[in-house]
């Protein structure tokens, strides 16, 4: 399959009772091993059919997302809904497995310590009594895509959907930004019900899940999830604090420096996205020119780079349009099989469709450089050095954004590093609303809405929405599908965009050297645990004292040093 392009892959449905016969084969086999040799062939054996099932609900989820009106993709993603929980009890009996294998330590030495950290972990979010209750979470969460994906906003005689009407939001043009506002909202507000009964079955799917597994609430099953063994909920409370305390009223300088910019004697919500009284900045070209354009880049940076994008090119493994039916966002994911990422976004034509080309793109750099390394696990790190690979290529193509933006170039990146910053405290909103959530299981969702509100006037406490009823009763993280579809999966944007500003300092010093250290990132994958990769990274963790102010009073100095009302 590595010669095709990805319209080329054959999808087979993996029939869950013929794939249970051949796994419990193996694992069978595995455990009687006579020799460490023969439990290490084995060892592999199975990683290799568990990345063959992989593959096959990987491509179904790309085809689902691309087009949610599919009925073949459909029922086939509702097929995996339903078997995925049966797949992740087989993977438990195998990390069971291994954890008291024979030979132990010849499986430590051809697969690492960080693989028996993930198992241990990952048999703490696992009994085979919760296999109900997990198919019923994939269940709620496809709604969940489907309704998103699914909505038609019309708009001043056009129909847009989730995604494509963002240029209009962040328009010149003050009531258009008002009005496209008003017409997403109105979409979530007709939908509210629909959502908030979603989530609430959600949290009490989980709250029971976490109570049958032996956790006290969801919040220690939820971080096990994620794979987080080396820092807990208490270390993430102290770096929102830091946040609070360092990043927030530096994005009350930067939000009056956008007034005075744009000029308005009020900073009302649906202003916040636009950054310039001539516009923001936005490509100079077709959704084709960007990716020619990208293709130099990539050329030019380096030759990993260059040998990765013609790769992506080759292969036809993006897609990048917006159109009608595709859930909305952006991802990358890792074809195991081929070998292959693939890139998915929805383009409207704003800055966004650039930092798609280098975000998703550091993630999909990121599983090139690691495609070999075995097993599966170490495909991804956890999510938060994930994202040290997205944000940090973001600021590492910095030297080429002109020839995405010609004369706005200095607009994009004054804005690009600004948002970095602003992003900071939304995302531990998002986090701490999620802690206090799962803390209160039995929450409704009036009492969900206003422990929103309240978070959301501690981190942003300058947001005005303008009188609309239905964001200020606190409703707007309905819009985050992290929080229905990854839960605690937030904070680790924060985390990482502290490690990609230090990358972005050091590349100022000594760009070489920064670049070299974040390729060797990449290529350990995930077969470290976060901390790890951020020392052998040369970086400081997020979580020493004084790191969140310092990075970002480097930034400040930077933005500081421009003058942005010449724009």
């Amino acid at each position: 399959m590595t010669g095709e392009k990805f319209s080329q892959y054959l999808y087979t449905r993996p029939e869950i009772a013929e794939y249970r016969r051949s796994f419990d084969a193996l694992l069978a086999e595995f455990e009687e091993a006579p020799t460490a040799e023969r439990q290490v062939e084995l060892f592999a054996a199975i990683d290799r059919l568990r990345r063959s099932f992989d593959t096959q609900r990987t491509i179904c989820q790309i085809r689902h997302t691309v087009n949610t009106a599919d009925a073949f993709y459909e029922a086939e993603n509702a097929y995996f809904d339903e078997v995925s929980p049966s797949a992740e009890e087989m993977n438990n009996r195998f990390y069971a497995a291994v954890l008291k294998a024979r030979f132990r330590s010849a499986l430590e030495a051809h697969a690492g310590q960080q693989f028996f950290v993930i198992a241990d972990l990952a048999l703490r979010t696992f009994k085979p009594e919760i296999l109900g209750l997990l198919e019923e979470e994939n269940k709620l969460r496809s709604e969940y895509v489907k309704l998103r994906a699914q909505a038609k906003l019309e708009f001043r005689g056009q129909t847009y959907n989730l995604s494509s009407i963002h240029p209009l939001e962040i328009a010149p043009d003050r009531d258009t930004r008002r009005d496209a506002s008003a017409v997403k909202w109105k979409f979530f507000e007709e939908n509210a019900e629909k959502t908030e009964a979603i989530y609430d079955r959600l949290v009490k799917v989980r709250h029971e899940m976490a109570l049958a597994l032996g956790y006290k609430n969801f919040i220690e099953l939820g971080y096990a999830r994620m794979l987080r063994s080396d820092y807990r909920a208490a270390d993430v409370a102290v770096f929102r604090q830091q946040v609070l305390e360092h990043v927030v009223p530096l994005c009350a300088e930067l939000k009056e420096r956008q007034r005075q910019r744009i000029g308005v004697d009020k900073m009302l919500f649906y202003d916040e996205g636009f950054q310039y009284p001539g516009g923001n900045p936005a490509p100079k070209g077709p959704p084709e020119w960007i990716v020619e354009q990208a293709q130099q880049m990539y050329g030019e940076l380096s030759a990993e780079t260059d040998r990765f994008f013609r790769y992506m090119l080759d292969h036809e493994l993006m897609d990048l349009l917006s159109k009608p039916n595709k859930a909305p966002g952006g991802y990358c994911t890792f074809l195991s099989d081929t070998g292959s990422p693939f890139i998915y976004s929805n383009f409207n034509g704003t800055s966004g469709d650039i930092d798609v080309l280098t975000h998703e793109a550091g993630h999909a750099f990121q599983t090139f450089e690691s495609r070999d390394l075995r097993p599966s696990e170490y495909t991804f790190p956890t999510y938060e050095a994930c994202e040290i690979h997205s944000m940090s290529m973001e600021f590492f193509t910095w030297p080429w954004m002109e020839l995405f933006f010609k004369e706005d170039t200095d607009k994009y990146k004054f804005s690009h590093l600004s948002g970095a910053l602003q992003f900071l405290p939304y995302g531990v909103a998002v986090d701490e609303f999620q802690h206090v959530v799962y803390e209160n299981p039995h929450f409704t969702p009036a009492q969900r809405n206003e422990a929103w509100r309240a978070i959301e006037q501690k981190y942003l406490p300058g947001r005005d929405y303008a009188g609309n009823a239905f964001l200020e009763s606190g409703a707007l993280w309905q819009k985050q599908g992290h929080i229905f579809e990854v839960p605690f999966y937030y904070i680790d944007y924060t985390l990482a965009q502290i490690c990609a500003l230090q990358f972005w300092l050091r590349a100022a010093q000594d760009r070489s050297a920064a670049w070299a250290d974040y390729v060797a990132l990449c290529k350990m994958g995930g077969s470290r645990s976060f901390l790890d990769l951020v020392r052998a990274s040369n970086l400081e963790s997020p979580f020493v004292p004084g790191i969140v102010g310092r990075v970002c009073q480097a930034a400040k100095q930077w933005l500081d040093a421009v003058d942005d009302r010449s724009f």
